[in-house]
C-alpha cells in the first residue's frame, strides 16, 4: 500500500477523479512537451458523461492552454476503466498519444504505469495489519508512523486544512455554481442549534453544519481535503472536529486518530475501489464513513478488534449506494450523503462499544463484497448521471 499522502490530498474540488488526476496527469505530460505543443483531450466513460458538470474540461484547459481541444466521446467502450482519457500531442511533425486513467482519490497512471507514490506498507489487508500490531503491541496509528517516519508531521497540516475548510464553509453564504441555484446552507444550520433542546438533535445539527460546510466548499471549487475523495471530504472533518470540541482532545490525538483512519482507507483503496465510476458512491461516502468510524475509535481508546467492527458495520450499510449527481455536479445528492455518513459513523462508533465480540464479519469482507458490489452495479448508476436521482430529477416539478 502507498503513503497516506496519497490518500489524503489537499486540493481544490469538485472531484477528485474528474478534476484533481486529470489536471496533475495533463501538467505531467505537458512537463514532457512543453508549452509550444498542440494538446486534443478526448474523455470517455464516466470523465465524458460528468466531465461538464464535473469541469473537467475547464481544468484540462487550466493545464494544457485555452487552445487545447477537449473532446467528449461516448461511444467508445471496451475501456480499461471508467475514468479514462487520451491525450494527443503534437510537435512539429512528430504526434504522440498518452492513456490517462483516473483511479479515484486524485491518483491516476500515465501509459499503464503504477501511480506516482512509493509503496509504504508491506501487509496487504486488515488481517494481515491487525496480525501485524497484535503481535508487536502496537495501535494502528504507531503502525503508520512505523512505516512512515515522517507523515505525522504532514497529518497536522492535513488537520488544519480539514479544521480551516470547515470554518471557511461555516462562514460562506450564497449560491453554488453550476445551474442548480443550490443555496449553501452550512452557516443557515449552524446559526439555528439554540431552537434544539435535545442534546441528540443538536449534536446532529453541529455534526451536519461541519459536513455541509466543507462539502459545500469542495462544490463551490474551494480548497478541501480528500478523505478519501473530494466527494466524500466532508465526513471525517465533521466527525473529527465535532468530538474535539466536545471533549477537548488535543491536536495530536486528532492527527493519530487521521492515521488510523487513514490506514482503513488504504485498505479500502489497495484490495478494492474508492472511485465513484468504477464501484458507486459505496467506494466514496461509504469509504469516508468507515475511515471516521476507525478514527473515532482510535480517539475513544478502543481496541484494535472494536476499531475494525466500528470500520465494518459502517461500510456494510453503505453497500450497494449508487454515484447518481444531478447534471454530473458534486451537490444533490453529494452534499447531504456527506452529513449523513459523518452522522452514521457516529452511530458505528456506538455500536462497536458494545457489540463488536459478536460479530461474524471481517473488514477485508465487507471492503471484498464493496467491490464485487460495485462491479455487478449497472453503469448508469456509477457516475454517469444517466440513472437514479440524476435521471428521474425534472426542475420543473
Amino acid at each position: 500500500m502507498k503513503s497516506l499522502r496519497e490518500l489524503y490530498r489537499v486540493g481544490v474540488g469538485p472531484s477528485s477523479s474528474h478534476t484533481m488526476a486529470p489536471y496533475s496527469a495533463c501538467l505531467e505530460i505537458k512537463g514532457k512537451y512543453g508549452e509550444n505543443a498542440k494538446y486534443t483531450v478526448t474523455l470517455y466513460g464516466s470523465l465524458c458523461d460528468t466531465g461538464k458538470g464535473h469541469g473537467t474540461d475547464l481544468v484540462i484547459k487550466r493545464a494544457l492552454g485555452e487552445d487545447c481541444a477537449v473532446i467528449f466521446d461516448a461511444q467508445k467502450g471496451n475501456l480499461p476503466h471508467p475514468n479514462t482519457m487520451k491525450v494527443e500531442v503534437k510537435v512539429g511533425n512528430e504526434s504522440f498519444s498518452h492513456e490517462v486513467i483516473s483511479l479515484g482519490g486524485g491518483a491516476y497512471s500515465l501509459d499503464g504505469n503504477a501511480p506516482i507514490g512509493k509503496e509504504c506498507y508491506t501487509q496487504k489487508d486488515f488481517t494481515e495489519i491487525k496480525e501485524y500490531c497484535v503481535k508487536q503491541g502496537i495501535r494502528l496509528y504507531e503502525y503508520a508512523y512505523q512505516n512512515e517516519p515522517d507523515i505525522k508531521e504532514y497529518l497536522f497540516s492535513v488537520w488544519e486544512q480539514m479544521k480551516k475548510s470547515v470554518k471557511e464553509g461555516l462562514d460562506a453564504e450564497g449560491i453554488l455554481p453550476g445551474g442548480l441555484n443550490i443555496e449553501r446552507k452550512a452557516k443557515q444550520l449552524h446559526s439555528h442549534l439554540s431552537v434544539f433542546e435535545d442534546a441528540a438533535t443538536t449534536e446532529n445539527m453541529i455534526v451536519c453544519a461541519y459536513a455541509f460546510a466543507v462539502a459545500e466548499q469542495n462544490a463551490s471549487g474551494g480548497v478541501i481535503v480528500t478523505a478519501p475523495t473530494c466527494g466524500a471530504s466532508g465526513v471525517l472533518p465533521a466527525c473529527l472536529l465535532y468530538v474535539q470540541n466536545k471533549h477537548g482532545f488535543s491536536d495530536e490525538k486528532m492527527v493519530n486518530a487521521l492515521a488510523t483512519g487513514g490506514i482503513v482507507g488504504n485498505v479500502i483503496k489497495h484490495n478494492a475501489s474508492i472511485s465513484g465510476a468504477e464501484c458507486g458512491c459505496q467506494a466514496e461516502i461509504g469509504s469516508a464513513c468507515s475511515m471516521a468510524s476507525a478514527a473515532l475509535a482510535e480517539l475513544f481508546n478502543m481496541d484494535i478488534e472494536q476499531i475494525e467492527y466500528a470500520a465494518e458495520v459502517a461500510m456494510e450499510h453503505y453497500l450497494g449506494l449508487t454515484c447518481d449527481p444531478i447534471n454530473g455536479l458534486v451537490q444533490i445528492p453529494c452534499i447531504e450523503r456527506n452529513a449523513v455518513a459523518a452522522m452514521r459513523a457516529i452511530n458505528a462508533l456506538s455500536l462497536a462499544k458494545f457489540l463488536t465480540y459478536s460479530r461474524k464479519i471481517s473488514f477485508d469482507t465487507i471492503v471484498h463484497t464493496m467491490y464485487e458490489t460495485g462491479k455487478d452495479m449497472h453503469h448508469s448508476y456509477r457516475e454517469t448521471s444517466k440513472g437514479g436521482l440524476a435521471k428521474a430529477y425534472n426542475p420543473k416539478k
